[in-house]
């Protein structure tokens, strides 16, 4: 099954905050039931040029964590298609647990194979891709979040003509294809913003690298850690889709539109502005952010 973009451009929906600036999310989310948001277009040249060379035995491997958006897309994606899959997790002791983990379950669900590593191992993943290689030469590997160069190619399929009439563009920063793709593609008088969920310093540069474009910043959105949820998350989410009917995940679009309302309020942005955000989708993480959250007795998350 190759990917195809959709026969109706994806909605873009105002954000009504009562300031001088006008808000907007762009709805990735809704571009496909089950391989969502940027992933999509992450996987997009990945998967069909690689299945455009027919290789005699397909199979697709990948890295991830516990409750990665990108294990739960590429599963997806080989279930859809017909193709093996095989994920690299990382955490050994998940080993004995995955069947009380939903985006685990979803994973295996959908018929991909689960090896399961140490971090030592997983952080040493060039090693791992070497080896996966050798043992399955006419395998396509992807890396850890889908970002490599056909995802960035990928990502410029999220900007169109209604795209083009806004000051700011802002997405939720992982590893970084994201934001390439729209600095590298997007217009020359567009500012493009990066709002990290993981304290990564090395991120600009890896940017760069994915694009000769300097016209992205990065701008912290951690609220105390990658994967962390605070009790202020909570509430802006909950709140959120209570007022604009818009379903937030936890650690990536969440924080985002949270401190895209800070600044707001902080007067970052001048006047009159224009801002797009990106929803890059990951709704299925709720599920697994609930049972965290279920077990500290806290607040869910709706």
């Amino acid at each position: 099954m190759l990917l195809k973009a959709p026969a109706e451009p994806i909605p873009i929906q105002e954000i009504s905050i009562h300031k001088n600036i006008t808000l907007f999310i762009k709805r990735e989310d809704l571009i496909h039931p089950q391989i969502s948001g940027n992933k999509y277009w992450k996987l997009f040249y990945n998967i069909n040029t690689y299945l455009e060379k027919n290789p005699e035995n397909p199979y697709i491997i990948t890295f991830g964590g516990a409750f990665s958006n990108h294990i739960a897309a590429v599963s997806a994606t080989g279930n859809l298609s017909g193709i093996p899959t095989l994920g690299i997790i990382r955490g050994e002791e998940l080993e004995s647990k995955w069947r009380d983990n939903p985006t685990l379950l979803l994973a295996k669900r959908n018929g991909m194979n689960l090896k399961f590593v140490t971090r030592e191992e997983y952080r040493h993943k060039e090693i791992l891709t070497e080896f996966l290689h050798k043992e399955f030469p006419d395998a396509l590997v992807i890396p850890e979040g889908g970002t490599n160069e056909e995802a960035v190619e990928g990502i410029k399929m999220m900007l169109n003509d209604q795209t083009k009439d806004f000051d700011y563009l802002c997405t939720a920063v992982g590893t970084g294809g994201t934001v390439a793709g729209i600095a590298k593609f997007c217009e020359e008088d567009q500012k493009v913003i990066g709002f990290k969920a993981v304290d990564d310093a090395s991120l600009g540069n890896k940017i760069l690298e994915l694009t000769s474009r300097q016209n992205f910043n990065l701008i912290d959105s951690c609220f105390g850690g990658y994967g962390k949820i605070k009790d202020e998350n909570i509430r802006f989410i909950n709140d959120f889709k209570e007022k604009y009917g818009i379903p937030l995940e936890p650690v990536y679009t969440g924080k985002m539109m949270q401190k895209v309302f800070e600044l707001i309020d902080e007067g970052y942005f001048p006047e009159n502005s224009r801002i797009l955000c990106f929803h890059t989708g990951g709704l299925q993480g709720i599920e697994g952010a609930n049972l965290l959250l279920e077990k500290q007795n806290r607040n869910l998350i709706i």
